[in-house]
C-alpha cells in the first residue's frame, strides 16, 4: 500500500515538474526526484519485507547493477574519456562523438546494452566480445533539434564488468536557429 502510494505521489511531482519547467530544469528536477525515491525505496527495503527484482524500479535496479560484482576474472573498461563537451552546437545539428576504450582486465569484454537517458541520444557499441588488451569505441550522436539550452545526456552501458554499469556523458549549449521568427509573420 505504501509503495502505491509513493508511487502516484512520484507520478504527480513529476507531471507537475513537466508542466511548470524547461527541458535542462525537468531533467535535474526529475534525476533529483529518482534519487530521492531510490533512498526511500533503499530504506524501506532495509526495514521492510523483501521486494523482487521484477518488481523493483529501474533507479533500484541500476543502483544493482552498479554493486553486483561478477565472480572470477572480468573485464575492465579503461577510458579515454567518460564526458564529453560539444560546446555550443546550432538548433538542428546532429553531434557525434566517438568515446574510446581498453579492455585492461582479465577477461573478454562483453557489452550487453547501451541506453541513452533521452531519445535525442543513440549510442552505437560493438557486439563483439572485447579481448583483454584490446579496444573498442561507442559512438554517440546527439540530435539538437527541438532542445535549445544547456544539454546533459547520459548513457549507460551494461557490461560483465565490475562494476556492471557505466556511465558516459557529453553536454552542450544548443543555440536557437537564427532568423526563425518567434510567431505569426505580418506581410
Amino acid at each position: 500500500m505504501k509503495k502505491s502510494v509513493v508511487n502516484v505521489l512520484v507520478f504527480g511531482a513529476l507531471v507537475a515538474v513537466g508542466f511548470s519547467c524547461s527541458n535542462a530544469e525537468m531533467e535535474g528536477r526529475l534525476a533529483r526526484l529518482e534519487g530521492r525515491v531510490a533512498e526511500l525505496e533503499a530504506g524501506k527495503a532495509r526495514s521492510g519485507p523483501a521486494s523482487s527484482a521484477a518488481t523493483a524500479s529501474p533507479t533500484i535496479q541500476q543502483t544493482a547493477l552498479e554493486e553486483e560484482v561478477p565472480s572470477g576474472p572480468a573485464p575492465v573498461f579503461t577510458w579515454a574519456e567518460e564526458t564529453h563537451d560539444f560546446g555550443t552546437i546550432t538548433e538542428g545539428e546532429i553531434a557525434e562523438h566517438v568515446f574510446k576504450f581498453t579492455n585492461t582486465g582479465e577477461a573478454p569484454l562483453i557489452i550487453s546494452n547501451a541506453s541513452a537517458s533521452c531519445g535525442c541520444t543513440v549510442p552505437v557499441w560493438p557486439k563483439e566480445p572485447i579481448p583483454v588488451g584490446g579496444t573498442g569505441e561507442i559512438q554517440v550522436k546527439f540530435n539538437s533539434s527541438n532542445k535549445p539550452g544547456v544539454q546533459n545526456k547520459t548513457v549507460s552501458i551494461t557490461a560483465n564488468t565490475a562494476p556492471k554499469l557505466s556511465r558516459l556523458n557529453i553536454k552542450a549549449v544548443v543555440a536557437p536557429k537564427t532568423g526563425a521568427a518567434d510567431g505569426p509573420v505580418k506581410k
